[in-house]
């Protein structure tokens, strides 16, 4: 796994160090171990999690320049993607990892534990941790590698974001039907649209990583039930 993530890194111009890459390899051991008792992932074989989780991650880190020591929020973080891959290309940052699922919460505070991270863990729907005053518009970034579509992101993740901060949305290909339905979502939440970079990753597809920066407060009234969100989107 070492030589593998160094490769793929390499390959999207991000250079690690030996213990970065001591830390990729046990962050992978720990993954498949525990996917065996709970669903991770279905990407388990070492060159597909290098390129697909790990260097898709870190791709963020070459369209948007994260604050020294910046706040930042994985909103439905899963199996740590791309939240704990940021944390160990950029210690600096202040990583707290939301999921609604305790399960994965237990892999991981174990997972951070295991590679030597500190990382905060709140469980919590995305929805009620954006009213939540410990977490609304305490971040200077929130991040999220979700398959929702662009508009129902943004009521989920801008909430979370401080004014100044941006929300960075990690998209697969042929976005511009989703950027166009969620203009309005993005204005209503108090945000904007800043850069929406396409790019090939490694041979494994096409990705767009948005910027929405949030330029005035979200109102009160958001983010809604996730039944409304579903039902009557921005």
């Amino acid at each position: 796994m070492k030589k593998l993530v160094t490769d793929a890194c390499k390959k999207i111009g991000i250079e690690l160090t030996d213990l970065q890459t001591e830390q990729f390899e046990k962050y992978y051991n720990i993954l498949v171990e525990w996917n065996e008792k709970i669903n991770l992932t279905r990407i388990t074989e070492p060159e597909e999690v290098a390129v697909k989780h790990f260097a898709d991650s870190l791709t963020l880190l070459n369209y948007y320049d994260i604050p020294k020591k910046a706040k930042v929020i994985d909103v439905g973080t899963g199996a740590g993607f791309p939240g704990i891959p940021l944390k160990l290309a950029r210690p600096d940052i202040d990583l707290t990892l939301l999921d609604s699922l305790n399960k994965r919460l237990v892999f991981l505070n174990e997972a951070c534990d295991i590679i030597g991270i500190d990382a905060s863990t709140v469980h919590s729907r995305a929805e009620d941790g954006g009213q939540n005053a410990l977490y609304r518009e305490k971040f200077d970034v929130a991040v999220s590698r979700a398959v929702a579509r662009l508009n129902t992101l943004c009521e989920y993740c801008l909430p979370y974001v401080k004014v100044g901060g941006s929300f960075v949305s990690m998209k697969g290909p042929d976005l511009s039907e989703e950027l166009s339905e969620a203009k309005n979502a993005v204005k209503v939440l108090g945000g904007k649209i800043k850069t929406a970079s396409e790019f090939e990753l490694n041979g494994a597809g096409e990705r767009t990583i948005v910027q929405i920066e949030k330029i005035s407060p979200t109102p009160k009234q958001y983010p809604r039930h996730s039944s409304k969100i579903k039902t009557k989107a921005l």
